[in-house]
């Protein structure tokens, strides 16, 4: 197994677009043919658009996007420009007078990051979803739904961490599998193999890490935000042949990598949600990809604290001397 570019996977291809001042922003992933797609919800508080069009039961046997936001539920407006420019493209399903791209999409809280009155809209959705088809831009850090992700906030938004977009993908045989995940959790963030803390909740001075788990066992009343200013997104990325119910499980599976990185996680402050898609026939047994899945978005995870910069007056990891 070697590890590859999420970019190589293809024909999938992502693009992003953000307001960097104001700190929010929103990443395309495209197949103009259509791509199988699966998803699966575990948060308490998502905010999305079109979900079940990914429910094995309904008709849609293939999608055209998903994007992936901040703005809360204000960033669905995002897929209205998506939807425009794939309508112009010729992309979409054919309805005899037009062609309806089918696009669905998840938002996270960033409203406290930057300019909160600031969301993704329709111009931005347009853009990102231009350069997905024109000159796909994908990286991790600071950028596209990314751009205002934070972590550690069951204190407060004065004691967070500073996060982002986060990748990793493998390529095993001729399997390829890609995670891209927005890292914008309640909870602290571990390094799956060591156990070690690599973000989170702060410390009063900003220095050193604290543990969430054991500042929720301090109180009934630990979580103070009344808001659900959190929820980690991922898309699992793949080649192989597999149906709408079967990536509904690879999805349900990459959730294990949430967990074993994640702490607390699922949380009713949290939307966690992941999507699972394919355009590719490569044959490979649904438990191995669903296994792989799960670690590699753990291993997304920690690309998204390690490529994270601080901004907004919000440190990043490389910031914590803890974190070294």
């Amino acid at each position: 197994m070697k590890e590859i570019s999420v970019n190589d996977i293809g024909p999938v291809r992502i693009g992003q677009a953000e307001n960097a001042a104001a700190g929010t922003g929103c990443t395309v992933f495209l197949c103009p043919e259509g791509m199988r797609a699966g998803l699966d919800v575990r948060g308490g508080g998502p905010a999305s658009r079109e979900s079940m069009l990914l429910d094995p039961l309904t008709a849609a046997r293939v999608i055209h996007a998903v994007i992936l936001s901040g703005g809360s539920a204000f960033g669905l407006a995002a897929a209205d420009g998506v939807m425009r420019l794939l309508e112009e493209r010729g992309i979409g399903f054919d309805v005899g007078v037009t062609k309806v791209p089918l696009v669905a999409q998840s938002s996270l809280f960033d409203l406290t990051v930057g300019d909160g009155s600031v969301r993704p809209d329709a111009a931005m959705g347009r853009e990102a979803a231009r350069l997905a088809l024109e000159a796909p831009n994908y990286r991790d850090g600071n950028f596209g739904a990314g751009c205002g992700a934070t972590v550690g906030k069951i204190a407060g938004m004065e004691t967070c961490l500073k996060t982002g977009m986060g990748s990793y993908a493998v390529e095993l045989d001729g399997l390829r599998l890609g995670a891209v995940v927005a890292l914008n959790a309640l909870g602290d963030i571990f390094d799956w193999k060591t156990g070690r803390q690599i973000a989170g909740l702060l410390t009063a001075d900003r220095k050193a890490f604290r543990s969430s788990p054991e500042a929720i066992a301090e109180s009934i009343k630990a979580v103070k935000s009344p808001f659900v200013e959190n929820t980690t997104l991922g898309v699992i990325i793949t080649n192989a042949d597999l149906d709408k119910a079967a990536l509904c499980k690879v999805a349900a599976m990459g959730h294990d990598g949430y967990a074993r990185s994640i702490r607390p996680v699922h949380t009713s402050f949290d939307g966690d949600s992941i999507y699972a898609v394919s355009c590719g026939k490569v044959k490979a047994d649904l438990d191995v990809v669903g296994t792989l899945a799960a670690e590699i978005m753990s291993e997304a995870i920690i690309r998204a604290v390690e490529h994270a910069q601080s901004a907004y007056g919000i440190p990043a990891a490389s910031d914590i001397p803890q974190a070294g």
